[in-house]
């Protein structure tokens, strides 16, 4: 089946046409979240896996957990993390119903960007036919310790809905970075990573160009 493969440093990344390639938003996050060696991390809608291979590129000594709701996307994932001889348990089902660790360190998401039927672009997979974004941020709460961080990718202009949907499910956001085409163009997307129980105290990073 159709796909692609690029390297990520001492990596390998492949993915099939179901899934979605490597992008600029995703490689963003992979460099924005707060991350620890020995850390726990949940990939929320982990795809083939990308952004866990992105902090396995970063840390060491990481446990490695990803949800995805098509099995074909799933199964490529455990085939990227099995190629780079790499444990980690990839979990296939909707994340608002399968069991997720608890006590996890961060927990990471570069979830679909338009409501549903809003007519944004990128197909189903961009759309939130099955999973909202507070139910996004509820899910991640629930599977957090206290003090775990969530960051996630989203449309600059969601940020509204992002910071409420994060202060909602009892994740203060304490982290934020647009990320722009050029320094003349408009955001077209933001970083944000809120802490649980954290206190009130929000930093707005430099533009990522």
């Amino acid at each position: 089946m159709r796909g692609g493969e690029e390297r990520l440093g001492r990596f390998r990344y492949r993915w099939t046409e179901t899934c979605f390639p490597l992008g600029r938003d995703s490689l963003a996050l992979g460099e924005f979240c707060t991350l620890r060696r020995g850390d726990s991390v949940l990939d929320l809608g982990c795809g083939a896996g990308l952004l866990l291979l992105l902090c396995a590129r970063r840390e060491e000594g990481l446990t490695l957990t990803g949800v995805e709701l098509d099995p074909e996307a799933g199964e490529t994932a455990r085939g990227n993390l099995a190629e780079n001889a790499m444990e980690g348990r990839i979990l296939t089902g909707d994340l608002r119903e399968v069991p997720l660790p608890r006590g996890v360190d961060l927990v990471i998401s570069n979830p679909p960007w338009y409501p549903a039927g809003s007519g944004g672009l990128g197909g189903p997979g961009r759309m939130e036919e099955g999973c909202t974004l507070p139910q996004l941020c509820r899910t991640a709460a629930g599977a957090l310790r206290g003090k775990g961080r969530f960051a996630l990718v989203h449309r600059a202009e969601r940020l509204a809905g992002v910071l409420a949907a994060l202060q909602d499910a009892g994740l203060e956001p304490k982290r934020l970075q647009f990320c722009r085409h050029a320094p003349d163009k408009l955001p077209y997307a933001v970083l944000a990573e809120g802490v649980k129980g954290g206190r009130p105290g929000l930093t707005v990073l430099p533009d990522l160009i």
